[in-house]
């Protein structure tokens, strides 16, 4: 969603912990955090094979995906902050798209700014742990929670070649400190989204501002192995020394929003799949298809047995046999030297 359309509806570091944080422990998401910053200043990309013993490392497969529409049914911002502030959602976002026109401002920029501006303007204080909890009240598609442990089942059932991993990531124009307090943010290698300063101004200042077309920065990331913000991802990297292939991801998005992705992930060999909410319409996911933009569409259930579940499958069964050939003729070419 963005608040481009406002917003369509607002929608992001590191890796995941081994102890998973409840959604209403701020000191435990705190944790999460603290470890992914860690393990990202050690290093960005994927681990670098033993030097005593070559072996083909493309094998990491990444499903990226988008927040809100995707993974949740509304944008995150009206499960609590708007209620908590009074603020009915549909005027909220009507009154960004306005804005942003008026000023000539970009909608999310906009979105970021109205929300804190309208909580003062309540008399309602709202700091960075208040975020975090308000991620309890995000609601999630059917099956999303289990998605990821039965994607993993699924994988390592169907590899044919050893050390294949998935690894699973968000790029949302949504807050960071409130998908941190949702129960499936440690479930993710990384987290790219729009994020808040709180200590610069009376008013909480955009820290990042993750826009439609900013989100490719992000795939680019993803693919050269470069996942520190604090680093360039301009200069060149050749494609074989890329530790993620574009063949080896699956971006997911809900709309019109997630074109820009779509759209590069595809030209570089990669795949999409778009989704909309069960029983809703799915023009927007069939315009999608028919542009070529996707490679599936399907309603957003995440349950084993689903539509979804089974194309998403079907997706990583071509990845999985593009890795073997792939490691094949790696083998084979090492042979001949």
């Amino acid at each position: 969603m963005t608040a481009g359309d406002a917003g369509r509806r607002g929608r992001r570091t590191g890796k995941a912990a081994n102890d998973k944080a409840t959604s209403d422990d701020v000191p435990a998401v705190r944790a999460v955090r603290s470890a992914r910053k860690a393990v990202k200043a050690g290093k960005s990309g994927t681990a670098k094979s033993s030097p005593t013993r070559a072996s083909f490392d493309k094998k990491v497969i990444a499903l990226v995906y988008d927040f809100d529409g995707t993974l949740s049914p509304r944008p995150m911002q009206e499960y609590a902050f708007l209620p908590q502030i009074g603020v009915d959602a549909a005027q909220f976002w009507k009154e960004t798209n306005r804005v942003a026109r008026e000023q000539e401002a970009d909608p999310l920029i906009t979105y970021m700014h109205l929300l804190y501006k309208k909580a003062k303007d309540a008399g309602v204080r709202i700091d960075r742990d208040d975020l975090v909890a308000q991620g309890r009240a995000v609601e999630l598609f059917a099956g999303v929670i289990e998605w990821f442990d039965e994607i993993g089942s699924y994988v390592a059932l169907r590899s044919e070649s050893q050390g294949v991993t998935v690894r699973h990531y968000m790029i949302s124009s949504g807050l960071t400190e409130i998908i941190e307090g949702t129960p499936i943010y440690d479930r993710f290698h990384n987290v790219f989204a729009s994020e808040y300063w709180f200590d610069a101004y009376d008013l909480p200042y955009p820290k990042r501002v993750i826009t439609d077309t900013g989100k490719t920065q992000y795939l680019f990331r993803i693919n050269k192995g470069v996942e520190d913000l604090g680093e360039t991802i301009n200069q060149h990297m050749p494609e074989m020394e890329r530790p993620i292939p574009f063949s080896n991801m699956i971006y997911f998005g809900d709309g019109e929003t997630d074109v820009p992705s779509m759209a590069v992930m595809r030209k570089n060999g990669g795949h999409a799949i778009a989704v909309h909410a069960p029983g809703e319409s799915k023009d927007k996911c069939v315009g999608l298809f028919k542009a070529g933009r996707i490679d599936f569409f399907a309603a957003a259930d995440y349950r084993r047995g689903s539509d979804l579940f089974k194309r998403t499958c079907l997706l990583i069964d071509r990845m999985l046999a593009d890795i073997r050939v792939k490691e094949e003729l790696w083998a084979v070419e090492r042979e001949l030297k």
